[in-house]
C-alpha cells in the first residue's frame, strides 16, 4: 500500500507537505507573505515618486489618505485607470475645448482632461479635495490651465464651456442636470455632457411613454437633449465602494429644440406629473389645483430655479402633491373658480386629454396640449 502511494504521488507530481511542525510551516508562509506585501509598498520611494508613478497610469490611481472620504457627499472616486481613460475618450475633447468637471475630487479624471483640453474649470465644493486637485495638477506641471472653483455646483454659476464631463455624486443628479439643460433660455451653448451617473438613474432618462418609470425629469431631457448610454462601470472600481453601479451617459443637446417658452414648460410638466398616473380630467379638476393654476395666470409665474429644487428628490417616482399654496388662492371668489374650471375642463376636452393620463403621452402632444391651455388663456407659471 504504501509502495502504491508513493507510486501515485509521482504520477501527479504531488509534493509531501513539508515535515516541519505545521505552525513553524504556517509561520513561514505568513512572513513571506509581509515581505511581499511590504515590497510593493515601494518603502524606499518619497512621496511625490509614488505620485509620480501613480499619475502616469501605472497601478491604482492614487488618493490623499490624509482625510477620510465622506460617503454623505457621495465622495466616491473612480480609480479604475481603464475606465478613467476611457472616459477622457469617449468625451470627445478638442485641443482648443475648455471643459466644466463637477467633482473632481483628487484629480484622477482631470489629469487626463488636461492632456487632451485647453482648460479645464472644475467645481468642488470640499476645500481638501481641492487642494489635492490643485497639488496634482502642480506636480503635472500643468496647473496654469486648471481653475478650481470652491463652491456647491448647484450654487455656483458656470463659466462658457464646451464639454462636461463628472463623476456626479448621486444625491445632486436630478438638479445637476437641469441646471445644465435649463439654466438658459437654449442649452445650445455646450456640446455635450459626459456624466456618470447610478445606473438606475441613466435608465429612467431613457424611458418613454407608457413605460412604468417614465417621469417629468425623462419628459424634460427629451424635450431639450438626446440621451446615449455609453457604459455601465462597475461600483468595485470606486474608493469607497458604493452600493450600486454606475452607467456613463452622453447628453446631448438637440437643435430642433421646439418653439416654447421652456420656464412654461417645465411648470406645466411639474403641473401634469403631480400625478402621474392619473387622468389629466382628476388632475385638473382639483379645486386647490385650479386655484393655484389662477392666480399663476394672473401673476408674474415662477423661474426655472424652482424645477431645479423640485428636481433634486426626484427618485423616478410618482411626485408627492403639494397643497402648501398661499392662503389667498383658496379663498378666491368661488365663482371665479368655477368657472376657471370649467374652461380648463373644456379645453381638455376639446383636445381629447381629458381621460388621458400624462405617462403615456408624448412630448408632442404634451406640447399640443400646453399650446391649446396657452391659447386660451392659462398659464403654468
Amino acid at each position: 500500500m504504501a509502495r502504491r502511494s508513493a507510486d501515485l504521488r509521482r504520477l501527479l507530481h504531488f509534493d509531501p507537505l513539508p515535515k516541519a511542525p505545521f505552525p513553524s510551516f504556517l509561520r513561514s508562509r505568513f512572513h513571506l507573505y509581509l515581505r511581499t506585501k511590504a515590497a510593493r509598498r515601494h518603502p524606499d520611494d518619497a512621496p511625490d515618486d509614488r505620485h509620480r508613478r501613480n499619475d502616469a497610469g501605472g497601478g491604482g490611481e492614487p488618493w490623499d489618505r490624509s482625510f477620510r472620504l465622506d460617503k454623505r457627499r457621495g465622495q466616491h472616486l473612480l480609480t479604475n485607470p481603464r475606465v478613467l481613460d476611457t472616459i477622457a475618450r469617449v468625451a470627445g475633447l478638442r485641443p482648443s475645448d475648455t471643459v466644466l468637471e463637477i467633482g473632481p475630487g483628487t484629480g484622477n479624471l482631470t489629469a487626463r482632461l488636461l492632456q487632451s483640453a485647453r482648460r479645464v474649470v472644475a467645481v468642488e465644493i470640499d476645500p481638501r479635495m481641492v487642494d489635492s486637485v490643485l497639488a496634482r495638477a502642480s506636480r503635472l506641471g500643468v496647473d496654469d490651465r486648471l481653475t478650481v472653483i470652491t463652491g456647491d455646483a448647484l450654487k455656483t454659476e458656470f463659466p462658457d464651456f464646451d464639454i462636461c464631463v463628472a463623476n456626479i455624486p448621486y444625491g445632486i443628479s436630478s438638479p445637476l442636470i437641469a441646471k445644465l439643460l435649463f439654466s438658459t433660455s437654449r442649452p445650445s451653448s455646450f456640446r455635450s455632457a459626459v456624466l456618470l451617473l447610478q445606473k438606475e438613474f441613466a435608465r429612467r432618462l431613457l424611458t418613454v411613454p407608457g413605460d412604468s418609470e417614465f417621469n417629468r425629469l425623462a419628459a424634460n431631457v427629451r424635450q431639450v437633449a438626446t440621451v446615449e448610454l455609453l457604459m455601465d462601470v462597475s461600483k468595485k472600481d470606486f474608493v469607497p465602494c458604493p452600493k450600486v453601479d454606475s452607467t456613463l451617459v452622453r447628453l446631448q443637446p438637440r437643435t430642433d429644440v421646439p418653439e416654447v417658452d421652456l420656464d412654461e414648460w417645465l411648470a406645466f410638466t411639474r403641473t401634469c406629473f403631480n400625478k402621474k398616473n392619473k387622468t389629466l380630467g382628476a388632475i385638473f379638476k382639483q379645486k386647490k389645483r385650479i386655484a393655484e393654476l389662477l392666480g399663476r395666470s394672473k401673476s408674474e409665474g415662477r423661474s426655472t430655479k424652482v424645477f431645479m429644487e423640485e428636481e433634486q428628490n426626484d427618485n423616478g417616482a410618482e411626485e408627492i402633491d403639494d397643497d402648501n399654496h398661499d392662503d389667498d388662492l383658496l379663498v378666491q371668489n368661488a365663482s371665479e373658480v368655477s368657472s376657471f374650471k370649467d374652461k380648463v375642463v373644456g379645453i381638455l376636452k376639446s383636445g381629447g386629454f381629458e381621460g388621458k393620463r400624462p405617462s403615456k403621452l408624448s412630448n408632442e402632444e404634451l406640447l399640443h396640449l400646453l399650446q391649446l391651455f396657452n391659447q386660451n388663456g392659462v398659464q403654468f407659471r
